[in-house]
């Protein structure tokens, strides 16, 4: 019963981290395909990932539920920016400042998590002042520009949106069928804006190394990505979730040093330093109430008991009932 007990526990937390750290390749990654047109590509990505996500809920057994017109609409601002501008901000971003500047500035997602909607406290004040000192750094030091650091502040609130967006699905419709619906919704959405902005140009073959990328995103940080974090968002609570969103400058260096696309300055690394740093200040148990704790958008369960519904991972999570989605506010501390 305790092994049991521990491994509920540490569900959550592991999806979570896992989640972030692959979000966080995206920017290494980026580099790989970044001559390839932007918005076929990340069709072809999407409508890959699509695919495989379909197959996961038609596996699971899960039956296509009937959608309202509020969960339509939340799909669709999901898919533009979670998903859509969220992908386009990261290349640009890449171009201009490279791996580690987009990756610190996606490190501030879990305090930009924490202030939305929240009152913040002096704690998360002085937290914020750090996480600007820490992008200050990776920007004006590091080898970060004016526009890069546009497009990765672009990401950021796009970031933010993939999450709060999709809280008030994830009760009814679960992981799997979130992550589905919204993959399939940016395919058309990606098509179109790349028909406008490069006409017949919008795909091409890709090279080896570019196949490869388009790949690793579709299955990694698409598919699997969003498995973990859909599943682990309402078990955490947007707060708590959010923290671990530190990881995300940690996946991009070590993605663009492994792939030898860049090799990190020292300002880099200590503007991700003090992000992080800020990002522990802004969220410890004894912080604010801007956790998001008290926050209505930020639902959370408790995890399942062994042998009940959602005991056994996005499968469960989508096949739950809306009585089956009631919760209990977060704990974030």
């Amino acid at each position: 019963m305790n092994h049991d007990v521990s491994r509920s526990e540490l569900r959550g937390p592991v999806q979570a981290a896992g989640g972030m750290f692959l979000v966080g390749t995206l920017a290494g990654i980026s580099g790989v395909i970044g001559d390839y047109p932007v918005y076929g590509g990340q069709a072809l990505r999407y409508l890959a990932a699509a695919v495989i996500l379909l197959a996961v809920a038609r596996l699971a057994g899960l039956r296509f539920l009937r959608l309202t017109p509020r969960e339509v609409a939340l799909l669709v601002a999901l898919a533009l920016t979670g998903l859509v501008l969220f992908n386009v901000c990261v290349i640009e971003g890449t171009r201009h400042g490279g791996p580690a500047l987009v990756g610190t500035v996606l490190g501030a997602v879990p305090l930009a998590l924490a202030l939305f909607g929240g009152r913040p406290s002096r704690r998360v004040l002085g937290a914020a002042t750090v996480v600007v000192a820490g992008t200050t750094v990776a920007t004006g030091l590091g080898s970060g520009d004016p526009a890069g650091l546009l497009w990765a502040l672009g990401a950021l609130g796009c970031e933010v949106c993939f999450s709060v967006l999709a809280l008030p699905l994830l009760p009814r419709l679960g992981a799997v069928r979130v992550s589905a619906y919204s993959t399939v919704l940016a395919v058309p959405l990606l098509t179109a804006a790349g028909l406008l902005a490069d006409g017949t140009a919008l795909v091409r073959v890709p090279t080896v190394p570019e196949a490869a990328g388009l790949a690793y995103q579709a299955v990694f940080v698409t598919s699997v990505a969003f498995l973990l974090w859909y599943d682990a968002l309402p078990r955490l609570g947007r707060g708590t979730a959010g923290l671990f969103a530190g990881l995300i400058p940690v996946g991009a260096i070590v993605t663009g040093v492994v792939l030898g696309l860049s090799v990190p300055t020292w300002p880099d690394l200590l503007g991700a330093a003090l992000v992080v740093a800020g990002i522990a200040i802004g969220l410890s148990p004894r912080g604010s109430p801007a956790d998001g704790a008290r926050s209505p958008a930020a639902p959370a369960r408790r995890p399942a008991a062994a042998g009940s519904p959602g005991a056994h991972g996005p499968r469960s999570s989508g096949t739950s009932s809306p009585a089956a989605g009631s919760h209990r506010p977060a704990r974030d501390g």
